[in-house]
């Protein structure tokens, strides 16, 4: 996998044009969907991740600000292509149970 440095200090990019936090397997869109599903504060993603320094976050952060119509692009291109695969894919058995115990 190639690894491509950014102007910020802790963010790869991966050929993938995945931008990474350097030196770790974290993606920064995976910072981000817990700012939003939790809304964690930065502090509170570095008490959630101790091994990420706070300008590790920072720099998260400040790049999927700075790139936010391309990141916000890719994930909904990537919900649509599993919500598509959901229903290609047929349940199974023990999710039939479970939709028809919960009425669905």
């Amino acid at each position: 996998m190639t690894i491509t440095e950014t102007r910020y200090e802790h963010i790869v990019v991966t050929d993938q044009q995945i931008p990474l936090i350097a030196g770790t397997t974290m993606k920064v869109i995976e910072l981000v969907l817990e700012t939003q599903a939790y809304g964690w504060s930065a502090e509170e993603l570095h008490f959630q991740h101790p091994y990420l320094s706070l300008g590790q976050i920072y720099s998260a952060l400040a790049y999927y600000w700075d790139h936010k119509e391309a990141l916000d692009a890719d994930r909904t291109q990537r919900d649509e292509k599993v919500a598509a695969l959901r229903q290609k894919t047929p349940l199974t058995p023990l999710h039939a149970r479970i939709q028809a115990q919960r009425g669905q």
